[in-house]
């Protein structure tokens, strides 16, 4: 189902909606997840915080506006949101590790390709610390939660040719980091 047939089918009673929410959680939950994933690090806290977020969408529902963003944007709003809430209320801002996103994607290597791997995402921590607060936010989005140029434009809103530049940018900053690493 697309977007807007997607969102057009948000409306109708109680029990509609119901069974609509179900349905888009199904399919925007893992996204959310990961978003939230990249940002905390913590497997335990993401999935809090996801709950939150789909609990807050849920009351939300209704006033979503299929005109304003798309149904995936608006989630990783309150996702975003959220984060922030986070952290205004912890007082303190974590940086994005990125072990426990490595632990869940991999899918039982041996051991010396783990150690490789943990090698690699240390150094890929390591270098995602030397971005900004926002090249990392933009990072998160785009490969975190997968989203477009354009929603994440949206979330954050900033243009899209704003946040185009600023992904180049990001991963050339990424790509640099390995290249010295690997080059001793």
């Amino acid at each position: 189902m697309n977007e807007s047939k997607e969102s057009s089918n948000i409306t109708g009673s109680a029990g509609g909606v119901r069974e609509a929410f179900a349905g888009l959680y199904e399919k925007h939950m893992p996204a959310v997840y990961q978003f939230i994933l990249y940002r905390v690090g913590d497997v335990e806290l993401a999935e809090d915080l996801t709950s939150s977020v789909f609990e807050k969408a849920l009351a939300n529902f209704r006033r979503y506006q299929s005109d304003r963003a798309s149904f995936p944007t608006w989630l990783i709003f309150i996702a975003r949101n959220s984060l922030i809430d986070y952290y205004r209320v912890r007082g303190r801002r974590k940086n994005v590790p990125l072990e426990a996103a490595g632990d869940i994607a991999s899918a039982d290597p041996l051991p010396e390709e783990k150690a490789v791997r943990r090698e690699e995402l240390q150094r890929l921590r390591l270098c995602l610390e030397g971005l900004s607060p926002r090249e990392q936010e933009i990072i998160s989005c785009k490969f975190g939660a997968e989203m477009t140029n354009r929603s994440i434009a949206a979330v954050l809103k900033l243009s899209d040719s704003n946040v185009g530049t600023t992904l180049y940018r990001a991963v050339q900053k990424l790509r640099d980091c390995f290249r010295k690493w690997q080059d001793g």
